[in-house]
């Protein structure tokens, strides 16, 4: 039974490298299974990716417009700048890090055709008349998903209550269920036949080598992130920014452990509270943020998609990927309470918007959720910084009572 209990993390690294060693001496037979059983999960993801979106991400903008006026207006605000600029400064340090090591040698690297193994039969979202087809179509298409999402929560804003809100609230929990409960334990076998099939064409060692430079940089960055959002907190509430990032040290060791914002939110209070941020302040910004910022994780996901378009020769520009960017900051709104939530609301846009497969989604998972914990902690502190600059601009007057304080509390810990 303790083997069942190990973390996550334990799980992918033990699939990856089972994947990598067994791949040249796996049976046929048994390598098709493989690739049937990750056929049927793709499938199963690419129909629940715009389920999560709406469930998400509805209930999210339906509970923000019931908060504290303005100040909820400015702070969300302030959040979503902080993750798109977080993106912005990864997809420039990606640019200039990576375009040389890993473009212009690869760009196979990812073809499904090398490898010795077919599945006995493929998932789909869309026939394209193949004989061993099963079509599994999303009840919606991702962008649409998205705009609903903003159609119907920005109209509950306008009800209190309601049979509608609470039927929202009420998928969120399915949806959420359907994140923890399948998508995420189901993750480490398609790993493992990710890097299985991999090892199969000759190309597991390829990425997994060039992807520790990407691991470094990601990580690196997290850090300069924070320095940057405390830089400009220390500047506005007139701080010292390294005494007040200093500060936050119990709330960034904390979210390591429990890799979850939401399970991190007493201990980011208390710290918040340490560094001269009122009660009500504290009360109302954390819990927010805990849903709505998410810097280390867009840092994360935008050095690694930039990494799999270097390598798999796809169109890296500023003006292909910035929308990329901008529509990521708005989809991952809620994701942070659910284990793995924010990489499998982005999975959606990383095969729509970057034309990402199967094998680049897989490897985006792998990747993601090696760095979940360093992630977390990033998002973390970085609301301390962002409760800084709320309580300079109110002044500290900023009443409590977001409904969003008490659904972040309720979130169940991983």
């Amino acid at each position: 039974m303790k083997l069942f209990r190990l973390p996550l993390l334990t799980w992918i690294v033990i699939a990856i490298v089972l994947g990598v060693l067994v791949g040249p001496f796996m049976p046929v037979w048994l390598g098709n299974a493989f690739l049937t059983y990750n056929s049927i999960f793709s499938g199963l993801l690419g129909f629940a990716v715009p389920l999560i979106i709406f469930g998400l991400v509805t209930p999210a903008i339906a509970e923000l417009g019931r908060g504290a006026g303005k100040w909820l207006g400015l702070t969300a605000g302030i959040a979503y700048a902080s993750t798109v600029l977080a993106g912005l400064l990864a997809y420039f340090v990606s640019r200039w890090l990576f375009t040389e090591s890993l473009s212009g040698t690869d760009s196979v690297i990812f073809d499904e055709k090398s490898s010795a193994f077919t599945p006995y039969f493929s998932v789909v979202g869309e026939a394209s008349g193949g004989a061993t087809e099963i079509v599994l179509a999303p009840v919606i298409d991702v962008m649409s998903a998205l705009v609903l999402a903003f159609v119907v929560g920005i109209g509950l804003t306008a009800m209190r209550g309601g049979v509608v809100l609470q039927g929202a609230i009420e998928f969120r929990t399915i949806v959420e269920g359907l994140i923890r409960r399948i998508i995420v334990p189901a993750l480490p076998i398609y790993i493992f036949g990710i890097f299985m099939e991999l090892s199969n064409s000759g190309s597991a060692v390829a990425v997994i080598g060039k992807f520790l430079l990407v691991v470094i940089v990601s990580f690196a960055l997290t850090l300069v992130v924070l320095l940057l959002q405390y830089s400009a907190a220390g500047a506005i509430a007139r701080v010292n920014p390294l005494k007040a990032l200093w500060g936050m040290r119990d709330a960034y060791l904390t979210a390591l452990g429990t890799s979850s914002s939401a399970a991190t939110i007493p201990v980011t209070l208390a710290s918040a509270k340490r560094n001269g941020v009122t009660d009500a302040v504290a009360g109302f910004v954390i819990p927010l943020c805990a849903t709505i910022h998410l810097s280390g994780s867009m840092v994360k996901i935008t050095c690694f998609s930039i990494a799999v378009l270097l390598l798999s020769d796809g169109d890296v520009s500023l003006g292909s990927y910035l929308p990329f960017i901008f529509m990521l900051a708005v989809m991952m709104i809620a994701a942070p309470g659910v284990p793995g939530g924010a990489i499998a609301a982005a999975a959606g846009l990383l095969v729509q918007m970057l034309g990402f497969g199967e094998a680049e989604v897989g490897l985006m998972f792998a990747a993601y959720i090696a760095l979940d914990s360093f992630g977390t902690a990033t998002n973390v502190t970085g609301d301390g910084a962002i409760a800084l600059i709320v309580n300079k601009l109110s002044r500290g007057r900023l009443g409590a009572g977001s409904p969003v304080v008490e659904r972040a509390q309720r979130v169940e810990t991983p």
